[in-house]
């Protein structure tokens, strides 16, 4: 991330963080999107399916050509309910002034993530190459290149979901801080990528993976599968 030579006088309004572009209401509480998972259309429930199928399919094509090519791995798409909602907002409820907070300080280092390369060579441009002349070819100039996909980056974040987790409060300090990243990727618009894993849950799961956020099938409704993150096995 870069800081432009302004950013420091810059001033992130109200409406940059409008809560519209994270699925949040005014008071930043979340909205709800699908009050019952079980009135997701058919064609919903098939998408969901065949995303979990294609999470499974390239699961298993990492490791093929690896030492863990005999694990037996099984990837998941934990769905939610009406709890899991009623939990996200009583977890939610102390983060997400600070989680706001957090993202109007950093928005305006994100959003001048500018490239500072020049390309040479040019006919045209807003910095002169003098040594350029002697080529006699008028290509004397040089042009900032244009910016980078803002902002350039994105975020993984992985989940212990061994049982030792359900020991001293441990689940719910990680859900408080899975929703936070959350949230404050959701804001910047930062895409982001969240995966639980235990293992030995069955002799048929060496290796259990729980797909809660993806980069490739991003949904408001994923906050809510962030509370199906539990302290299972191994």
């Amino acid at each position: 991330m870069k800081k432009s030579a302004n950013s420091s006088s810059s001033r992130v309004s109200d409406d940059s963080i409008h809560m519209e572009r994270s699925g949040l209401g005014e008071d930043g509480s979340p909205k709800y999107h699908q009050a019952n998972p079980e009135s997701m259309s058919e064609e919903g429930k098939q998408k969901e399916r065949d995303f979990r199928k294609k999470l499974n399919r390239d699961a298993r094509e990492v490791i093929s050509d690896s030492i863990h090519k005999k694990v037996k791995l099984i990837v998941h798409r934990p769905d939610y309910d009406e709890e899991n909602q009623q939990e996200y907002i009583r977890l939610c409820q102390g983060l997400m002034p600070i989680v706001q907070e957090i993202a109007r300080k950093t928005l305006p280092y994100l959003e001048h993530d500018i490239s500072s390369d020049f390309a040479r060579n040019r006919y045209y441009g807003s910095k002169f190459q003098a040594d350029s002349v002697a080529y006699r070819d008028y290509k004397y100039f040089a042009k900032k290149r244009p910016p980078t996909e803002s902002p350039s980056l994105v975020v993984g974040l992985r989940i212990d979901e061994s049982a030792s987790m359900s020991a001293y409060g441990r689940l719910e300090a990680a859900k408080r801080a899975v929703i936070a990243v959350y949230e404050y990727c959701q804001l910047c618009h930062i895409p982001i990528l969240i995966y639980g894993d235990t293992a030995d849950v069955s002799r048929l799961e060496q290796m259990s993976i729980f797909a809660y956020a993806d980069f490739d099938k991003a949904d408001a409704n994923d906050r809510f599968r962030l509370m199906r993150i539990h302290a299972r096995s191994n």
